[in-house]
C-alpha cells in the first residue's frame, strides 16, 4: 500500500475516508477491483476527526471534515481538491447563536437529498441539527428541534449530549428523522418546523423494567434507510436491532439470530433495501466483539435471518470495537463495505461482505469511516 501526502483522484475511481482520534487519512483505488489502495494523509495531525463526508453533487467534489483542536476548538473544514487545502481553521460556520450553547463537538455530516443539491446537515454536542442551503458556506440552527420542550430532559450518553444520525426522507423533503443520545428517535413531517419523539416499541435497558419503553430517552445508536424504500428503517440501539416499516411511526424487533444485540454501527446495502449489515459487540460492560472474533453480521431479508461474514477477518484474540460512524459502503455494482477499528485496523470487503481484506493496521484509534466513488 502506497502512502501520499496528497491524493491523485480521478473519475471512476473509490475513495474511503477515514477520520482517526488524530487526523484524517483517505485512501484510494482505481476502478472497481479495490484490492490495492493508496493512503493520503494524515491531516489535522494529532485532532480528533469526529466526522467527514463526500459531497459529489452538482459538480462538486468535496470533502467535509469535523476536526477537533486544542486551540481552535471544534471545527467544520472542507477541501475541494482532496485534501491538498483546507478552509481556515481559525473560525467555524456551525456555531450556536450568542447566548445560548457553546459548541462542545460535530458528530454528523449528512449530504442533503439530489433534489437539493446546495443542502446539507450537520449534529452536534450539545443535540442539535444545524442546516446549510449553499453547500456548507453557512450554517444556520434548526430552531423546531432546538426549542423541543423534551431538549432540557435530554440525558447525555457515554459519548455526550449527542445528535449522531441524521435521516432525510429520500422522497418527501419535509420529512426527516434524527437520532440523539440519550433522546431517542425525534422526526419531522412539517419541513424541520416541529419534532415528535418516534421510539415506539424501543427498549430503554438501562431504566427500571417498568419503565424501559418511554416515550423518549432511549440510546439509539444509530439508523438506517435505503432510497428506494424510504420508509423502512433499520435501528441498532444500544440493546435491540429494529425495523420500522411506517417511518419510525413504531419499531419492531429483529435480533434473532446474532450473539449480542448490542453494537454501534449499521450500514444498509446500498442496491438492495433488504440487506444491512451491523458488527455486534458482547455488551455495554463488555464493548469488543463477542468470542474474541471479528464478524460482521448480514441480513440479505430486512432482519429475518442474520449470518456471519468472517472470510478475511481475524477469528482469534480479536478483541476489536467498531464505533457507530466507523462502517460505509461505497456505490459500485459489487458493493464495497469498509469499517474501522478502535484499535486502528481498517478492514474492506469488494464482493458485498463475502470476503475481506486489511486496507491499513496500526492507525490512531478509527472514528469514523466514509466511502465514495468519484462520479
Amino acid at each position: 500500500m502506497a502512502h501520499v501526502r496528497t491524493a491523485s483522484v480521478t473519475r471512476g475511481d473509490v475513495v474511503v475516508l477515514v477520520g482517526t482520534a488524530k487526523g484524517a487519512f483517505l485512501f484510494r483505488s482505481t476502478g472497481d477491483d479495490r484490492r490495492t489502495f493508496e493512503v493520503a494523509g494524515p491531516w489535522f495531525q494529532g485532532e480528533p476527526v469526529y466526522a467527514l463526508a463526500y459531497d459529489g453533487r452538482a459538480g462538486r467534489q468535496r470533502i467535509f471534515a469535523a476536526t477537533s483542536s486544542w486551540h481552535w476548538g471544534p471545527n467544520l473544514r472542507a477541501s475541494d481538491d482532496f485534501g491538498e487545502s483546507w478552509t481556515s481553521p481559525e473560525t467555524t460556520p456551525v456555531r450556536f447563536p450568542e447566548g445560548t450553547d457553546d459548541l462542545k463537538q460535530i458528530w454528523q455530516i449528512a449530504i442533503g437529498r439530489d433534489t437539493e443539491p446546495d443542502v446539507l446537515y450537520c449534529g452536534v454536542e450539545p443535540a442539535a441539527l444545524f442546516r446549510s442551503e449553499d453547500a456548507g458556506v453557512t450554517w444556520s440552527l434548526v430552531e423546531g428541534l432546538f426549542n423541543h420542550p423534551h431538549r432540557e430532559r435530554w440525558e447525555p450518553g457515554g459519548g455526550g449530549l449527542c445528535l449522531h444520525t441524521i435521516v432525510p426522507h429520500a422522497d418527501d423533503p419535509e420529512r426527516m428523522l434524527v437520532a440523539i443520545s440519550t433522546g431517542g428517535v425525534y422526526r419531522t413531517v412539517d419541513g424541520e418546523a416541529t419534532w415528535a419523539p418516534s421510539n415506539q416499541g424501543v427498549r430503554a435497558q438501562f431504566l427500571p423494567e417498568e419503565n424501559r419503553y418511554p416515550e423518549f430517552g432511549q440510546c439509539v445508536h444509530k439508523v438506517v434507510a435505503h432510497p428506494s424504500r424510504p420508509d423502512r428503517l433499520f435501528l441498532q440501539n444500544h440493546w435491540g436491532l429494529y425495523r420500522s416499516d411506517d417511518y419510525g411511526t413504531s419499531w419492531s424487533d429483529i435480533a434473532g439470530d446474532v450473539p449480542s444485540d448490542f453494537g454501534f454501527a449499521m450500514v444498509v446495502h446500498p442496491h438492495d433495501a433488504d440487506t444491512v449489515y451491523v458488527v455486534p459487540l458482547e455488551s455495554d460492560e463488555f464493548r469488543c466483539t463477542p468470542e474474541a472474533k471479528l464478524r460482521v453480521y448480514r441480513t440479505r431479508d430486512a432482519g429475518g435471518s442474520w449470518h456471519a461474514l468472517s472470510a478475511g477477518l481475524p477469528q482469534a484474540n480479536a478483541y476489536e470495537t467498531v464505533l457507530r460512524d466507523a462502517m460505509d459502503t461505497d456505490s459500485c455494482d459489487r458493493a464495497g463495505i469498509y469499517f474501522g477499528t478502535r484499535s486502528g485496523k481498517v478492514f474492506a470487503s469488494n464482493d458485498d461482505g463475502d470476503s475481506w481484506q486489511a486496507l491499513a493496521e496500526g492507525l490512531p484509534p478509527v472514528l469514523c469511516v466514509r466511502a465514495a466513488r468519484i462520479g
